[in-house]
């Protein structure tokens, strides 16, 4: 077993060679806290929420960092807009964005600091680089002088003569035109912070270089964010980093695709999905600026697992097509696995969310012998496994967890475990162990964790009494030899977008 990574800084998948034996340091860019989070800000927290529960269960001890960004020019914006104190905008956001990460499960994130809370690891980085040789003073402000490092734009081979878009403004006081800012003295009015230079605070990319140096050490293993992360801020935060401590800043530099509007639908539960060739070819990006709506309003509509489902059926390196309508089919798609769930309650007894779920790797291993079942099951998970190993391909994983629902319906069929008068403890057995397997799996991309909510209002009490007498009445025309009256029920009903499925014991029904 060998963990592929493709690192942003080389441009290939290289094998996951850690800094610290069995150890994952890894840190991934946070929001800055200004308006309510979006879509686009789950795309990352889920990615490598997968990605650290994928490199748990293959027994690494990883320390995962997500920055909140709390002082920015937008965030002062913001809070004047709202005739409010900068603090008090960035406190609310920030509990809105970490409410909506734990809706979607994202709860293995070990340490959020705060930019705000870091002013003394800043000015003490600053004024590193200040004695280095690599960042000056200009009247308060501070610059990092890039032609000071040779090794500028190696991330995104871009060259020093293209424009940084930061500090247009103050162009005047820089000794280049792609210098960056390191320190802002402060406007009349503005939040600041006391330092050798005078009053101000620190530029967007200081931050992230102290904050992760600060937590996971000189050199750490993998620096994650969005494609357009890559220039200015991930490169800049090399250059800074590098030239303060004379090593690398990270081993890998992962990106993930950015999230973007799109009309396209596609159909959930493929085999796999390719890999962007051009990971650093951004596209355009779904944001506040092109009107996303705030996330709380999306959970109001589509259940928390089911967003989760939807960004992990791409692989992170490509771009996310967002739409209501692919989050519908999305969501029929992940149905497959609970009507499977159902079925496996009937047959078992036993909810599959009880089942004890292996929690590494080594302890998934089932002998199948010369089970036909078990052998096939043993197949798709160690193609589940090869998926993963191979950057963390999530959409190649999920449809090997489609595969395997299709093969559970198979043998519950081919089995008769629908049947209480010819049900087999053994096979029930077998069914038990290959749902085992299923739901660890799941679990690395924290799926399945526990059951969907049930909606208990009026409405979804109306639905449910309406389907059961629709499902008499087809039963009692079936009874009459009335076929073409069932018929007419069943296939008005699908059109509607809610499937019959007559089993041995009754007739289920279920929201496509």
């Amino acid at each position: 077993m060998t963990i592929r990574i493709y690192n942003t800084l080389s441009r290939c998948k290289e094998p996951l060679q850690t800094v610290g034996d069995g150890k994952v340091g890894m840190y991934l860019c946070g929001p800055t806290v200004y308006k309510p989070s979006h879509i686009g800000h789950m795309v990352g927290p889920v990615i490598f929420d997968a990605i650290k529960r994928y490199l748990v269960y293959n027994g690494y001890q990883v320390t995962w960092v997500v920055n909140i960004t709390d002082v920015d020019d937008k965030l002062i914006a913001e809070a004047e807009r709202r005739h409010l104190p900068m603090a008090d905008v960035a406190a609310e956001m920030t509990e809105d964005y970490i409410g909506n990460l734990q809706a979607l499960g994202v709860d293995s994130i070990d340490v959020m600091p705060k930019a705000t809370e870091h002013m003394p690891e800043m000015i003490a980085f600053i004024e590193s680089l200040i004695d280095k040789g690599y960042a000056y003073n200009a009247h308060g402000d501070v610059y990092f002088e890039v032609d000071k490092y040779p090794e500028y734009g190696k991330l995104s081979r871009r060259s020093v003569d293209e424009l940084q878009g930061e500090g247009g403004q103050s162009a005047d006081q820089k000794r280049h035109a792609n210098d960056f800012a390191l320190w802002k003295r402060a406007k009349p009015g503005e939040p600041s912070w006391d330092s050798p230079w005078g009053a101000g605070r620190p530029g967007w990319h200081i931050e992230c270089s102290a904050m992760s140096h600060k937590l996971l050490g000189d050199t750490f293993d993998i620096h994650g964010g969005g494609l357009d992360l890559i220039f200015p801020h991930h490169e800049n935060e090399i250059a800074q980093s590098e030239c303060c401590h004379g090593k690398p800043m990270a081993r890998f530099w992962m990106h993930n695709g950015l999230m973007q509007a799109s009309g396209e639908s596609g159909k959930v539960g493929g085999r796999a999905t390719r890999a962007v060739d051009q990971p650093h070819a951004a596209a355009a990006k779904i944001s506040k600026s092109t009107g996303a709506r705030p996330f709380r309003e999306l959970l109001a509509e589509h259940a928390p697992e089911t967003i989760r489902f939807f960004l992990l059926t791409t692989h992170y390196r490509r771009p996310i097509d967002f739409s209501d309508e692919r989050l519908r089919e999305v969501h029929a798609g992940l149905d497959t696995f609970y009507r499977l769930f159902k079925r496996y309650q009937r047959v078992t007894g036993q909810s599959i969310y009880d089942l004890p779920t292996p929690r590494l790797r080594s302890e998934g291993e089932q002998a199948a012998g010369d089970d036909p079942l078990l052998g096939e099951v043993a197949q798709r998970r160690e193609a589940f496994l090869d998926a993963m190993d191979d950057d963390f391909n999530t959409g190649a994983a999920i449809g090997d967890l489609f595969e395997l629902a299709r093969l559970l319906n198979r043998f519950c069929d081919s089995a008769g475990l629908e049947d209480p008068d010819h049900r087999d403890d053994a096979a029930r057995d077998r069914l038990r162990r290959a749902a085992t397997t299923l739901r660890e799996l799941g679990a690395t991309l924290g799926l399945f964790q526990s059951p969907p909510q049930a909606d208990s209002s009026a409405s979804d009490d109306l639905l449910a009494g309406l389907m059961n007498l629709l499902v008499g009445i087809r039963q009692a025309a079936r009874e009459k030899k009335d076929f073409a009256t069932a018929d007419h029920i069943r296939d008005t009903l699908g059109g509607l977008g809610i499937t019959l499925e007559d089993r041995p014991g009754g007739t289920e029904w279920s929201l496509d």
